[in-house]
């Protein structure tokens, strides 16, 4: 009887015992799903981040044929497809990703920013009509002042373009857009007074300073205004000067600053070179 109770507390242990090492299997592998879950967590920020953006795309195209209803990895493609330039790809994964659950109105700007790039502008205004009002973002603004400047609705545009520079603490690319706006409106001294105020919060900003350019050659002002520039960048900006000039008719003094321009450069300006040539032959002909 003895013999029977000791065997009968060795099977009760030996089943205790098999029962901790199956609970322990099972914490292990979850402590182990865990660990998977940031690492994958860690690894789609560093390819959304650092990583190059084809081979982003290509991490992210394998994780979603093998997960493809998660929501995250599909974010993570588009957005990839993006970095690339890719956007013609990368709207038809929004749009998997606007069926999925998870999907946000941050994924929708996101799709609606694809569509412009691919050229959709309809379909990105229509994107853009059914994100909340109350879902207010720098980007969301910014592409809403891109659709109603298409638009022509100047209006709208302006409100747009000034809500979007007071949501960003970068707001030079943003500014130049604007300015553009303005540019292409005729309403030259509020375009240069925007892309100085681009300048002013980017001095690196080229675009902005040669936009600027052009708003004071649209005026006949053909002095290069006080901004950082290097010696590339003042032969450039001579150039466009110049061809503002010959535009708005003041031939000669297009080719005084195409010249300068040439003497300006620290190598072989050949694009001013062209231009010269190319005005010298009119004038002989």
């Amino acid at each position: 009887m003895r013999h029977f109770r000791v065997i009968s507390m060795c099977f009760l242990g030996i089943a205790a015992l098999a029962g901790c090492q199956k609970s322990g299997d099972q914490e292990v592998n979850r402590a182990f799903q865990d660990v998977n879950v940031v690492d994958e967590s860690n690894l789609s920020d560093i390819m959304l981040t650092v990583a190059d953006p084809n081979e982003a795309v290509n991490y992210f195209k394998r994780t979603v044929a093998e997960n493809p209803d998660r929501a995250d990895l599909h974010r993570g493609l588009g957005q990839s497809l993006i970095r690339a330039k890719r956007p013609t790809e990368a709207v038809p994964v929004y749009e998997r990703l606007m069926k999925l659950d998870g999907a946000t109105d941050e994924d929708r700007v996101d799709y609606a920013d694809a569509l412009l790039r691919a050229g959709d502008w309809p379909k990105a205004e229509a994107t853009l009509d059914a994100v909340p009002p109350t879902y207010e973002t720098f980007k969301r603004y910014r592409l809403e002042a891109m659709v109603a400047d298409s638009n022509k609705e100047w209006k709208k545009a302006d409100s747009f373009y000034e809500t979007a520079v007071g949501l960003t603490t970068r707001p030079a690319g943003v500014l130049n857009n604007w300015g553009y706006s303005k540019l292409s409106r005729g309403d030259f001294k509020e375009a240069e007074r925007l892309f100085a105020d681009a300048i002013r919060q980017d001095s690196s900003l080229f675009t902005a300073k040669n936009n600027m350019v052009l708003a004071r050659g649209a005026q006949r002002d053909y002095n290069l205004p006080v901004i950082p520039t290097s010696q590339v960048e003042r032969a450039q900006l001579l150039h466009t000067l110049g061809l503002s000039a010959i535009k708005q008719g003041d031939v000669e003094t297009g080719k005084g600053l195409l010249q300068e321009a040439i003497n300006t450069h620290p190598q072989h300006f050949e694009a001013a070179v062209r231009s010269l040539r190319a005005l010298d032959s009119n004038v002989s002909n």
